[in-house]
């Protein structure tokens, strides 16, 4: 078995801890060459050496997001070192919670440039990477946040990952001829570090009212992200899978 990436080159945002590195530890296992993307050096030098002690190719790339020229070069760099950019996976991810009246420009634009504008940069980026090697992935972690329900304290991040969905949707019209596809996962309450913030009594009462009783695992966001990185999703487009236990729909949590 050579894997489902065999050879391909791959740039995964916020590959850290949680959801990112999930992707970057399969997708290596699977074939491709990872580049680590993360703010943080320390969690990225850890999903670098995990993916190593699996057999698998990697490196760290520290980055902040939210800085657009910094992550337009970082593609360019990854691409000109590798002679090849095959996948990009924007998993980074700005969240708090501010009541809406509370809300300064700082926190706001910070979620729109990382969560947001960063999807612009990086595919302007990749994009003449990809069409000229015949074709490419670019995915994007989205949230069930924003495109499908709100919750309170959260309009700057919901705002953002609707924003997600508008951009997949248009960016893939538009790069379809090119072959290059894009596409997008929306999970729902993931076991993370992020999640782990909460009491174990909070966490308990949250998971009450997921219909699969229970929080998801990274792996099940990451092999989502893998099927539609790989060739088997070469047909779709424009789309995003939701990976959330069955939260978004009852009507009630009553019915959960």
């Amino acid at each position: 078995m050579v894997g489902r990436l065999p050879g391909k080159l791959a740039i995964v945002t916020g590959a850290g801890q949680g959801i990112g590195r999930s992707i970057a530890e399969i997708f290596a296992r699977e074939g491709a060459t990872v580049v680590a993307a993360t703010r943080t050096a320390a969690h990225g030098e850890e999903t670098v050496r995990l993916i190593a002690a699996a057999g698998g190719a990697a490196e760290l790339e520290p980055i902040e997001m939210s800085d657009q020229s910094a992550v337009a070069a970082l593609v360019d760099r990854v691409a000109a070192r590798h002679r090849r950019l095959d996948i990009i996976v924007h998993n980074a991810a700005a969240f708090s919670r501010v009541p809406l009246e509370k809300l300064d420009d700082t926190v706001l634009d910070n979620a729109l440039a990382v969560n947001l504008k960063a999807c612009f940069t990086l595919t302007r980026a990749a994009v003449p990477h990809m069409r000229k090697q015949g074709g490419g992935r670019i995915l994007v972690t989205s949230s069930v946040t924003g495109p499908r329900v709100a919750m309170p304290q959260t309009a700057h991040y919901a705002a953002s990952k609707g924003g997600v969905g508008g951009f997949i949707r248009s960016a893939a019209l538009e790069l379809a001829a090119d072959n290059i596809t894009v596409n997008g996962v929306e999970p729902g309450y993931i076991d993370t570090p992020a999640t782990r913030h909460n009491a174990p009594e909070r966490r308990a009462a949250m998971a009450h009212y997921i219909p699969a009783k229970r929080f998801g695992r990274p792996e099940e966001v990451a092999y989502a992200m893998l099927f539609l990185a790989s060739d088997e999703a070469s047909y779709i487009t424009g789309q995003t899978i939701v990976v959330d236990g069955g939260s978004t729909l009852p009507e009630s949590p009553v019915f959960a």
